[in-house]
C-alpha cells in the first residue's frame, strides 16, 4: 500500500506540475479544451441547430448564454488522478495501456454530457447552474474516475493468475 501511495503521489505531482507549463498550456492543454468545445457544441447541435462553438465558448444563438471551457473543466485532471492511479497499481503494461485509453475516453465522453448538461442548466436556472458546475459535476466526475479505476483494478486482478503461497 505505501509502494502505491508513494507512485501514485509522485506520478500525479509530476503530471499536474507538467500540466501547468507554459509548453504543455499552450500546446496541448488550449488546443484539448478547444476539441472539448469544438465536440459538445457538434453534440448539442444534434438537439439545437443554434448552437455554435466559438474558441472554447459555447453559445447559444437563440438567446446569447454560453459556457466557457476553461482548462479544468476539460477532464484533463480527471484524467491524470486516473493515469496517477493506473500507473501506481502493478500491473501489465498492455493492461495499463488498455486502462488508460478506455478509461480516459469514458471520463471525456462523461465530460461532454456534463458541459451538455451545465449548457442546458445555465439557461434554465443560473443558480443551479452555479451549484451543479462548483459543486456537483466535479464530486460526480471524482466518482466516475474512481469508478473506472475500481472496475480496471477488478478486471486486472481477475485477469492474473493467482500469486503462488509458499508451502
Amino acid at each position: 500500500m505505501l509502494r502505491f501511495t508513494l507512485i501514485f503521489l509522485a506520478v500525479l505531482g509530476g503530471l499536474f506540475l507538467l500540466d501547468v507549463t507554459h509548453v504543455t498550456y499552450v500546446h496541448i492543454v488550449l488546443p484539448w479544451t478547444h476539441g472539448v468545445a469544438v465536440v459538445s457544441a457538434a453534440t448539442l447541435q444534434l438537439f439545437d441547430a443554434n448552437v455554435i462553438a466559438r474558441g472554447e465558448t459555447i453559445l447559444s444563438r437563440t438567446n446569447g448564454f454560453g459556457v466557457l471551457i476553461m482548462p479544468g473543466c476539460n477532464g484533463v485532471e480527471a484524467v491524470i488522478v486516473l493515469a496517477a492511479a493506473i500507473v501506481a497499481f502493478p500491473a501489465p503494461l498492455g493492461r495499463r495501456l488498455l486502462g488508460l485509453l478506455v478509461g480516459s475516453l469514458t471520463i471525456q465522453v462523461l465530460n461532454v454530457v456534463r458541459i451538455i448538461c451545465l449548457f442546458y442548466l445555465g439557461q434554465w436556472d443560473y443558480t443551479v447552474f452555479e451549484f451543479a458546475h462548483l459543486y456537483l459535476w466535479p464530486g460526480l466526475i471524482m466518482l466516475d474516475v474512481l469508478a473506472i479505476w475500481i472496475g480496471w483494478v477488478r478486471w486486472v486482478s481477475r485477469s492474473q493468475p493467482p500469486a503462488v503461497q509458499p508451502g
